[in-house]
C-alpha cells in the first residue's frame, strides 16, 4: 500500500511569485529567434535570476538557454518547467540583451547568434572564485591632448559625463595608446566604466600597459583586458571581474564591444577601418556599429580614433552626430614625416627616368641609405607576405593561368632533389614545368607582386652588412630596436621603432590601389598612414618615400597628410554611385536555386533595388539588394522574415545575409 503522504513525492510545482522565466533558447533556427515561456520549480526559485543560464527542454531534448526575465503569467496554457539552472550567476546584463537584440535586428540576424560572441563560455572554477573589490581610480595629472584645439574640451565633457561624440585623427608619432588611456581614467574618475576596442592583440598589449602605466600599481585591478590569446579560463575570469563591477576600465578586441561594464560612460574604437573589426561570423557584426549603438542606448560618450578615416566615420561628422578631434595644420607639418612620391617634380624624373617603372627607384634607396648612415631602422612594407605570390606573362604581363582549369599559378616555394618546385595552380595544385602564355606564347614568367621574403633577399643584397628583419603571418614582431636595420613587412605586421623609423618604403603600391575592392583606396591610404605614423617627423630626418604616381587622390592624402579630405572625397564618390555607407545594402549569397527563391518570396521595401544575381565561385550565386538609409531597417526586418520563412519550411539550402558587408565586389 502506497503512503498517501509520499503519492505527490517529484511533482513540481511553480515558484509563489513571477513564476514564468522567459528564456532565449539556443537553437540555430531563425525562426525560433523569440523568447519561450518556462515554469520556475520552487526548488529553483532562488537562482533563476534574469541573465543566468539555464537547461530546458526544447523540442524533446536538452538546450541551453538564457533568462531575459521572470513575469507573474504566460500567454502559452502550459508551460514547462525549467530542468536544470546551470549557473545563478547572471552573465546577460539587462543592458547588453538590450544591445544583442538591437545588433541582431540592425543585421539581420538571431539573438543567439550575438550571445556566441558577447558571453564567453562558462567555467565554473573561475566562476566559483571572488572577483577584487572594485577601486576609486585618480584622474590623470596631466595629458596630451592640448595639442588638439578641442581635446580640452572634450576632456571637460567627458568629466561632465555628457554624451559627446568625437572622430579623433591622431597625430603622425603621437602616443595614440596614452592619449586613450588618458580618456579612460578621466571617465573612470567620475566612477563610470569604459570599453575601449583594438584590432589585434598587440594593440591589446601596448594599449594595457599605458593604462596600468597611468593608474599605477595599487588601482591596475581596475583595467581589465581581453583578447583571443587569454587561454578560455583566464579570459573568463577577467570578465567575471568586469561583469561584477570589479574593473571600471575594459579593453580588447572585437568581442569586448559587449563587455558588461557597469555604467559605461565611453566607449572607443582604434582604426575602425581595419578588417578585424568585422566579425565573420553570423549576423558579421562590425564594432564600430555595435559602439555606435551602445552609445545611443546608454548615453555613453564615444571616441572613433585612427590615423586614417573612413567613409562611415565621415557620415556620422555629416550627419552631426559625432565632431572632429583634429590638430592644427601647423601642428600636422611639425609632427609629420616628409612624404615623397613618384613623379612629383620633373627632377626627380630627369635624375631617375625609369622611377615609374623601378620597384624600388633611385629615391627610395636614396632615403634609406639616409636613414641607415643616421643610424635608424627603415621599415618597408610589402603588401603580401611570402616569396612570390603571384605569376604573370614576362612578355605581355597577362596574368598566368593554369591549362587545366585556369587558376593563377604561383611559385610554391621550397625544394625537390635540390631543384626549386616549379610553377603551380592554386586552385587545383597541378604543377607548370612548361609555361606558355596564350596571348603572346610567351614562355616567360614574372612576379606579379613580389612578397616579403623575395624583398628582404633583394634588400640584403642591395644593401650588404645591414641586418634584415621580417614582419608577417609566420612571425610578427612587436617592436625593433633603434639599431640600423631593415625591417620588411606585411600591412598591419608593422612593428614598432623604440624612437621611430628614419625612413620607410611603401612598395608595390599598385598591387593596394588596383584591388577589385570598393574600399582600395581607403584601405590602402590606412596602410600607408600606418606605416607612415610610426616614422620620425621630418624635422628630425624622417622620411616616406611611397613607390605610386603623385597624382592618384591617396597619395596626395599621404603626401599632405590630409584623410580627412580623403574620406570626404569617398563618402562623396559613394553617394554618387549609391554604395554603403550612404545606402544600406545587403548581400544575399546561396545556390542558383535557394536564392532564386528568396528573391522571390522576400517583401522588400518599394524603394529596394536588386542587383545580380551574379556567380561567385563554381556553384554559388550573389545578389546586392540596396536600400535609402531611412529604409534600413525595413530592409533588415524584410530579410530576417525571409530567412525565418525558409528555416520554417525546413529549407535544405543555406542562404547568407551579410548588411553592409566590407567586400562588395
Amino acid at each position: 500500500m502506497v503512503n498517501a503522504g509520499n503519492r505527490n513525492k517529484g511533482e513540481r510545482h511553480p515558484a509563489a511569485a513571477l513564476p514564468v522565466a522567459r528564456v532565449y533558447v539556443d537553437v540555430p533556427l531563425a525562426h525560433l529567434d523569440k523568447t519561450f515561456d518556462y515554469l520556475i520549480p520552487t526548488q529553483l526559485d532562488e537562482q533563476v535570476v534574469p541573465g543566468c543560464r539555464v537547461r530546458v527542454r526544447f523540442s524533446g531534448r536538452l538546450v541551453d538557454a538564457y533568462v531575459i526575465e521572470r513575469a507573474a503569467e504566460s500567454e502559452h496554457p502550459k508551460p514547462m518547467f525549467l530542468e536544470k539552472v546551470v549557473s545563478p550567476e547572471p552573465v546577460l546584463a539587462s543592458e547588453i540583451a538590450h544591445l544583442a537584440r538591437t545588433v541582431a535586428d540592425r543585421y539581420a540576424g538571431t539573438m543567439m547568434d550575438v550571445l556566441r560572441l558577447a558571453i564567453p563560455p562558462r567555467h565554473a572554477r573561475a566562476e566559483a572564485a571572488p572577483s577584487p573589490e572594485p577601486i576609486d581610480v585618480n584622474p590623470p595629472e596631466e595629458t596630451g591632448w592640448g595639442r588638439y584645439p578641442r581635446g580640452p574640451a572634450f576632456l571637460d565633457a567627458l568629466k561632465a559625463g555628457r554624451n559627446a561624440h568625437a572622430v579623433w585623427q591622431a597625430l603622425p608619432n603621437d602616443d595614440w595608446p596614452r592619449r586613450l588611456a588618458e580618456l579612460a581614467v578621466t571617465v573612470a574618475a567620475t566612477g563610470r566604466g569604459v570599453v575601449m576596442v583594438v584590432p589585434d592583440y598587440r594593440d591589446v598589449a601596448r594599449l594595457h600597459a599605458a593604462c596600468l602605466d597611468l593608474v599605477g600599481k595599487a588601482q591596475e585591478s581596475a583595467v581589465v583586458a581581453l583578447s583571443a590569446d587569454l587561454g578560455p579560463s583566464t579570459r573568463y575570469k577577467r570578465w567575471l571581474a568586469v561583469l561584477r563591477g570589479s574593473a571600471r576600465i575594459v579593453l580588447g578586441t572585437r568581442a569586448t564591444a559587449f563587455a558588461p561594464v557597469k555604467d559605461p560612460g565611453l566607449v572607443v574604437v582604434w582604426d575602425d577601418g581595419d578588417d578585424l573589426h568585422a566579425d565573420q561570423r553570423s549576423p558579421y557584426a562590425h564594432v564600430r556599429e555595435i559602439l555606435t549603438l551602445r552609445a545611443h542606448q546608454t548615453g555613453a560618450a564615444m571616441v572613433i580614433g585612427g590615423f586614417a578615416r573612413t567613409a562611415e566615420a565621415q557620415l556620422l561628422l555629416d550627419t552631426g552626430w559625432a565632431h572632429e578631434v583634429i590638430a592644427t595644420r601647423d601642428e600636422v607639418r611639425k609632427s609629420a614625416p616628409r612624404v615623397t612620391a613618384i613623379g612629383e617634380t620633373d627632377v626627380q624624373l630627369a635624375r631617375d627616368p625609369a622611377a615609374r617603372a623601378a620597384r624600388l627607384p633611385l629615391v627610395s634607396f636614396e632615403a634609406a641609405r639616409h636613414a641607415l648612415a643616421a643610424g635608424a631602422p627603415v621599415l618597408v612594407q610589402v603588401p603580401r607576405r611570402g616569396y612570390v605570390p603571384a605569376l604573370a606573362c614576362a612578355q605581355c604581363r597577362a596574368p598566368a593561368r593554369c591549362r587545366r582549369c585556369a587558376g593563377p599559378l604561383a611559385l610554391p616555394g621550397g625544394f625537390d632533389d635540390g631543384m626549386a618546385r616549379p610553377a603551380a595552380c592554386r586552385w587545383c595544385g597541378a604543377a607548370e614545368a612548361a609555361f606558355r602564355c596564350g596571348n603572346c606564347g610567351s614562355r616567360r614568367l614574372r612576379a606579379v607582386v613580389v612578397g616579403s621574403k623575395r624583398t628582404a633577399e633583394e634588400l640584403g643584397r642591395a644593401f650588404p652588412g645591414v641586418p634584415v628583419r621580417t614582419s608577417g603571418a609566420d612571425e610578427v614582431l612587436a617592436t625593433v630596436s633603434n639599431a640600423p636595420a631593415l625591417v620588411v613587412s606585411t600591412p598591419g605586421a608593422e612593428p614598432v621603432a623604440e624612437c621611430g623609423y628614419g625612413a620607410a618604403l611603401l612598395l608595390d603600391s599598385w598591387a593596394l590601389l588596383g584591388r577589385a575592392d570598393l574600399r582600395a583606396t581607403e584601405e590602402t591610404l590606412r596602410r600607408w598612414m600606418g606605416a607612415a605614423a610610426l616614422v620620425r617627423p621630418g624635422v628630425d630626418g624622417g622620411r616616406v618615400v611611397v613607390v605610386a604616381e603623385s597624382a592618384f587622390a591617396p597619395v596626395q592624402a599621404l603626401v599632405r597628410w590630409d584623410p580627412a579630405w580623403h574620406a570626404a572625397q569617398e563618402l562623396e564618390a559613394r553617394t554618387e554611385l549609391g554604395f554603403p555607407p550612404a545606402v544600406r545594402m545587403a548581400s544575399v549569397d546561396g545556390s542558383p536555386d535557394a536564392l532564386a527563391d528568396f528573391l522571390d518570396n522576400i517583401a522588400l521595401p518599394e524603394s529596394a533595388e536588386v542587383l545580380g544575381p551574379v556567380p561567385i565561385g563554381e556553384t554559388n550565386e550573389r545578389a546586392l539588394i540596396r536600400t535609402p538609409r531611412v529604409d534600413g531597417r525595413a530592409l533588415a526586418a524584410a530579410l530576417a522574415v525571409a530567412q525565418k520563412e525558409r528555416t520554417a519550411r525546413k529549407e535544405p539550402e543555406s542562404i547568407r545575409i551579410r548588411l553592409d558587408p566590407l567586400e562588395l565586389v
